[in-house]
């Protein structure tokens, strides 16, 4: 994919519209799209909960850095038994193989059904995208925290990132993408890790909590 698609499909025109409107609504500390924040992973307790027709609308990335308020940051589940995580605790925690593991399993299942999962097209892509967890983890460990995605991948800013809403109260809300890194980040109980931010409620914003989710590992 060029990098003009890769854009257009991130979302970055209408992106660098709601950084202008976000910088003249809110002044220079403004939340930006794409945005690296860094959150506790133990702090996190909810998953965002999509609700449409209760005023919880469906996020994605290209929404990072809405600022929007309301009631949405209101629907939630909780954050406890899920098949990545589990299966990372499995892998991690008990020494079960990847390959042995309930995510893996899935994820084969889906490729065999549909010729492609994530962007894998093959067992042996599976395989490799699973050996480079091992690498992420033992790096994770070893420093304290994980490498901002962007930094590794080098996209826009933080986009690809463990994605996170943010509440009205600073509360950060899990909504898809990055689960692997924040069950490894979770597991190893780090202190603070690198996120995309999502959306951002209206009353957070106000309250200025940006300054402290700008605030990286050496800045507690």
């Amino acid at each position: 994919m060029s990098g003009l698609k890769q854009a257009i499909s991130a979302g970055v025109p209408g992106k660098v519209v709601r950084d202008v409107v976000n910088r003249w609504r809110f002044g220079p500390d403004a939340p930006q799209s794409d945005e690296l924040i860094w959150i506790r992973p133990h702090s996190v307790t909810d998953f965002y909960r999509a609700d449409p027709q209760n005023g919880a609308p469906r996020f994605r990335r290209r929404h990072s850095a809405l600022v929007k308020g309301g009631d949405w940051d209101l629907s939630r589940k909780p954050f406890g038994s899920e098949i990545k995580l589990d299966s990372i605790r499995d892998h991690f925690e008990r020494g079960v193989p990847w390959q042995q593991t309930d995510i893996f399993s899935w994820m084969l299942m889906r490729l065999e059904k549909e010729g492609s999962v994530d962007g894998f097209t093959s067992r042996e892509e599976l395989i490799a995208r699973y050996d480079g967890l091992d690498r992420i983890y033992d790096e994770a460990k070893r420093i304290g925290t994980l490498r901002p995605h962007g930094s590794v991948n080098m996209t826009r800013r933080e986009h690809g990132g463990i994605l996170v809403h943010i509440a009205r109260d600073g509360t950060p809300l899990r909504d898809g993408g990055g689960m692997h890194r924040f069950a490894i980040a979770y597991i190893l109980g780090l202190e603070k890790i690198p996120a995309q931010l999502g959306v951002i409620h209206a009353d957070a914003v106000k309250a200025r909590v940006m300054n402290e989710l700008r605030k990286g590992p050496d800045r507690q």
